[in-house]
């Protein structure tokens, strides 16, 4: 029989740690730092992700009531105390914990085991009313929202009311007699809006508030987190129940948040935030500007000494920093959760490097480069507040760094609403709660009034790496907008902030990048000492000045250059549309070389930039219908104001051309086909290009790709043309120019066809582009809308197949591709060049299939090199020391 329970200091065969998928997150740290480290762990036992998926698959599961109780009847033997004990109640805290961290996405109660009958029992024991009475309240308010559905405003409102009517400062000096008021009246407000009393039995309370964690897997904000985050949805959340601590006991109590390291820059030394006399959801909930960490060791200088020596030990256990949740009772200090903590991309890297020299962690330069994702990278490049002055209109805490400039909305909805309609847009609110992930998500950037360094906006904003700046005292915000001081800012305004500096400016500052930081550049080098002769990365680029910056990003070549591009520039377009409108052989031909003189001059500039590098040249690709007007727009024009002579040619032409699905028309090899004499022209520009970088000292390395051919005897014909332009231009360059001719794999058909198409290709370049949207007949300009999103709400994709490969779809068609064409031509050059060749996810599976480079845009480089490293160790870290 599965067994779904299990305490804190259970024996596992294994380190609870690694248990992860069982017990969660957050459940196996507990039982790390209890059963392993043997800190200082208030007692508890947590409920298996197995329950949860149980609950989910048939509702609650069987003898899953008795283990609780089991569990429940231990706890209570430990702590002495039994919950809702009428004179000295145990109370327990129900927390969700699954294996990946979702701060804030899941729900959690606290105090539950009191009862009109046990709150007295804890004012006796505690000698202090007020405390039993506010612990209560928040229990009723939390287990109302939570588990019976009651909207949380009722009790907020009530509480603000209350506050002002006993003119109390802040929560902590609301007078006992004012909270047994609001015990009453937050059980009137439960029965009014749920239909049912308050629950007075713990058994009860402690189902509810089990169950309500376990449904609360599906919510919506959990499930918008698991999409932003791609986890998957059938894990499922363990349940951590543990007797209460209180930080709001009295004044020598306190709660808060701290990291052995800044989880924003990465500099070595304790970092966080507190409260005293409060409970931890104030810290996170941003509900009371906090105290700096640094200001425990003042205030409770023995449990400081012991925090810190706490954080060295878990920092060297986990070989990571750390983040915590703490709580001192009465002086007494008590952990009440570790994970590794979530880092910008600046601090991701810092430690990385740095933790390759601490002789306490000594990672090694594979697990540095492990240690860092793609999103860390994409938020170093994150852009900046260029030099000038601007007059700061309010400052706060810069929580997640970068610069954002966007209309200011005040709630979610209003932020999500104005994404959607394309506008940029800052989300500002009095602090954010989980209600709010799917504005913060549409937002440029984030602006709160409230809350600290680790808050609930500090913390998404810097997982997600958008700007934030978080307790900004000053701001005070209104339903219409937000004032400082004089100054007026209205919903609609635009304002800019920067989440390095917490300021706030009225109106648009001027962006700039940022300069990415010199670790940045440790790592990718010992990510390229990985993957050399694995995985080559290199960029797709159609000019110069794009080429140089891709070599700058690290390119080991051009793996995607496309010549229609060129074709689209202003001074080209006029003579490509000429080329079309040709009325016989001579007129096109002196088309075609006015196009070969521009695009030999295109293509010296993209050789010059990746000198000794191989470019891959695609020759034109889509229809020719692209470089005509509009066909609706010269239909409308001629039945107005009439049509010149030159413009009733192009509408004629436009009709020529048009065609019902020009994706499946007449399009790149195809073209060739029809007008031969186009790839013959591009293909001698480009030798030409070559033999003049030759002539120059240079060391042009060329790939010419042939587009969409789907079968051996249609790659064969259009190397006619193209053999014949490269023997001419071989010639000339003396046989220095080193040339090899391929194609595009972009059809399902040629990815199974591919033992035949090798037969007379050199090289295959995957286009996953249109490859995925032939695989699953889906348009890609189509379906991104609502069908996408239907699709993967009801869970009959596992993710966008346009952002990530298939492994069993595409990522198999490519793998498939990849092994047939190497049967009949062993030393094929394979590659991938869609959009999916800077995605890390995707570069795995092509890793996985034998590719030798993916190619991407040039500011995916970094990325691609590191992701290209991390599917390395990966598939090594499968085989093992001997299959390396």
């Amino acid at each position: 029989m599965v067994q779904y329970v299990f305490d804190f200091d259970h024996a596992h065969s294994r380190p609870p740690m690694e248990m992860k998928d069982l017990l969660g997150g957050k459940g196996a740290n507990l039982a790390e730092m209890t059963s392993v480290l043997r800190l200082p762990v208030p007692p508890g036992f947590t409920i298996t992700t197995d329950a949860c998926r149980a609950f989910m698959e048939g509702g609650w599961p069987e003898g899953l009531d008795e283990e609780i109780a089991s569990a429940r009847a231990r706890l209570e033997a430990s702590m002495g105390k039994l919950l809702g004990d009428p004179s000295d109640p145990l109370l327990v805290s129900v927390r969700s914990g699954a294996k990946f961290s979702m701060p804030g996405m899941m729900d959690t109660v606290l105090n539950l085991g009191l009862n009109d009958d046990s709150v007295d029992g804890l004012a006796k024991q505690t000698s202090d009313e007020r405390f039993a009475y506010d612990s209560y309240r928040r229990f009723i308010a939390m287990y109302a929202r939570i588990v019976m559905g009651v909207e949380g405003e009722h009790f907020d409102q009530l509480f603000e009311a209350a506050k002002q009517l006993s003119a109390s400062p802040n929560d902590a000096q609301v007078p006992s007699e004012v909270l047994r008021y609001l015990v009453r009246s937050y059980k009137q407000i439960v029965e009014r809006e749920a239909g049912r009393p308050f629950p007075q039995d713990p058994t009860e309370q402690l189902r509810g508030a089990v169950e309500a964690v376990f449904r609360s897997w599906n919510g919506s904000r959990a499930i918008a987190y698991r999409r932003r985050e791609r986890i998957a949805d059938d894990l499922g959340t363990a349940v951590n129940v543990v007797a209460m601590v209180f930080g709001n006991r009295d004044d020598s109590s306190g709660t808060g948040v701290g990291f052995t390291r800044d989880p924003a820059t990465g500099a070595q030394g304790a970092y966080g935030d507190f409260l005293v006399n409060a409970q931890g959801e104030d810290v996170v909930a941003g509900i009371r500007n906090t105290e700096p960490l640094s200001a425990l060791g003042e205030r409770f200088p023995a449990v400081y000494s012991e925090l810190m020596d706490i954080f060295a030990r878990l920092e060297a256990h986990y070989r990571d920093m750390c983040d915590t949740e703490f709580t001192i009772e009465q002086g007494k200090l008590w952990m009440l959760q570790t994970r590794v903590g979530k880092r910008t991309g600046r601090a991701a890297l810092r430690m990385a490097v740095d933790m390759v020299s601490d002789p306490a962690i000594a990672l090694s330069r594979a697990e540095a480069v492990r240690r860092v994702t793609a999103e860390h990278l994409d938020q170093v490049l994150h852009p900046q507040f260029a030099p000038g002055q601007y007059e700061v209109l309010a400052k706060g805490l810069g929580a997640s760094p970068g610069a954002a400039v966007g209309r200011v909305y005040l709630t979610a909805d209003a932020a999500a609403a104005a994404a959607g309609r394309g506008e940029k847009v800052i989300l500002v609110r009095s602090e954010t709660s989980p209600e709010d992930v799917h504005g913060m998500l549409a937002s440029e950037g984030i602006l709160t009034a409230r809350g600290g360094l680790v808050s609930h906006a500090a913390v998404v904003a810097r997982g997600w790496g958008k700007p934030a700046v978080v307790g900004a005292e000053k701001l005070r915000i209104s339903t219409r907008g937000f004032t400082v001081g004089s100054s007026s800012v209205s919903e609609g305004d635009v304002i800019s902030l920067d989440g390095a500096t917490g300021e706030v400016v009225l109106g648009e500052v001027p962006l700039t990048s940022a300069e990415a930081p010199v670790e940045m550049e440790a790592i990718l080098s010992w990510a390229d000492d990985i993957r050399a002769g694995r995985l080559g990365v290199r960029a797709n680029a159609d000019n110069g000045p794009d080429a140089l910056n891709a070599r700058r990003f690290g390119a080991e070549g051009i793996g995607l250059c496309r010549t229609e591009h060129m074709f689209l520039a202003d001074d080209r377009l006029p003579i490509v549309r000429r080329m079309i409108l040709a009325d016989g052989e001579a007129e096109e031909r002196e088309a075609l070389e006015r196009l070969r003189v521009a695009q030999r001059d295109d293509f010296v500039s993209i050789l010059e930039a990746m000198d000794g590098l191989p470019v891959v040249v695609r020759l034109l690709d889509p229809p020719l219908h692209e470089f005509l007007p509009d066909l609706e727009e010269l239909a409308v024009k001629e039945a107005t104001t009439g049509l010149t002579e030159e413009e009733a040619r192009l509408y004629a032409a436009a009709r020529e051309w048009r065609e019902a699905n020009p994706m499946l028309g007449t399009r790149g090899v195809r073209l060739g086909v029809m007008r031969p004499g186009l790839y013959e022209m591009q293909v001698r520009a480009l030798m030409e290009a070559a033999a003049e970088r030759a002539a120059g000292g240079g060391r042009p390395v060329v790939e010419i790709m042939i587009p969409l051919t789907v079968s051996r005897e249609e790659l064969a014909h259009a190397r006619k043309w193209v053999d014949r332009a490269i023997a001419e231009g071989a010639q000339s360059a003396g046989g220095s120019v080193h040339v090899m001719v391929g194609t595009m794999i972009e059809t399902p058909r040629a990815a199974l066809r591919a033992a035949e198409i090798a037969e007379v290709a050199e090289f295959f370049s995957f286009g996953t582009n249109d490859l995925t949207q032939m695989t699953y007949g889906f348009s890609r300009d189509d379906v991104e809308g609502r069908l996408m999103s239907t699709y993967l709400a009801e869970g009959l994709i596992p993710a966008n197949p346009f952002e990530n490969v298939d492994p069993e779809g595409v990522g198999e068609l490519v793998r498939v591709g990849t092994e047939r064409g190497r049967t009949t031509r062993p030393e094929l050059e394979v590659g991938v060049c869609g959009e999916h060749g800077g995605d890390p996810a995707s570069i795995e599976v092509f890793a996985r299939a034998g590719l030798d480079y993916v190619s991407c845009s040039p500011y995916r480089v970094p990325i691609a090199r590191l992701s290209a490293a991390q599917a390395v160790l990966a598939i090594d870290a499968e085989r093992g020391p001997e299959g390396t």
